[in-house]
């Protein structure tokens, strides 16, 4: 059965359309306007082996905010959608990546509760290209919030602000690809106790 997400969001200040495949290989087709921003999106598919579309047209004329949170909103739902039932899957990912200076440790559980907790390095700079780095954290909440999932996301340290969020992205592209993929010991078993996720 194909696990795949699908959704167009539209408001007065974005459109924005997210296809995910949770079983694909790291395809990539994104484009949001803001360059940094697609960067991040490209990691997270590539690195979780998901095949990802995002075609987002934003109000940029006013600043980078809405495109970026409305895009991570969407995302957050096509990768609920895309999960399905959660039958067979393990569940539970956890990555810990480095990019040169810098360590990103991620944790997630596909819970159905959303919940994030996110620490990284204070006084990093504040923008890289057009993107505000205090977006991250913002980008994790709108997709957490979507995606009904816990998410613990550690920086506890590096220097380079690029490296500092390339290395979470990464990092959690590969939390989610372990958590979501099937797990071949537990065909047809939903991973809990309560008997709902």
């Amino acid at each position: 059965m194909s696990r795949v997400g699908r959704v167009e969001r539209t408001t007065k200040e974005t459109s924005v359309l997210v296809e995910i495949d949770l079983d694909g290989t790291g395809q990539v087709d994104v484009s949001t306007g803001v360059g940094f921003y697609d960067h991040m999106l490209d990691q997270l598919g590539r690195h979780g082996l998901f095949d990802l579309t995002v075609k987002t047209d934003g109000d940029l004329h006013i600043d980078t905010h809405h495109t970026i949170e409305d895009t991570a909103l969407a995302l957050g739902a096509a990768f609920k959608q895309a999960l399905g039932d959660k039958v067979g899957i393990y569940r539970f990912g956890n990555c810990t990546v480095p990019l040169d200076e810098s360590l990103a440790q991620v944790t997630v559980d596909l819970s159905g509760r959303p919940y994030l907790v996110h620490t990284e390095p204070e006084n990093m700079a504040p923008m890289i290209g057009t993107y505000d780095t205090t977006m991250t954290r913002h980008i994790l909440e709108s997709f957490v919030a979507q995606a009904q999932i816990a998410l613990h996301v550690h920086v506890p340290y590096g220097r380079n602000a690029h490296h500092i969020v390339e290395c979470q992205f990464k990092a959690l592209a590969r939390a989610l690809r372990y958590a979501s993929e099937r797990d071949p010991r537990a065909a047809g078993i939903l991973p809990s106790t309560k008997g709902a996720l």
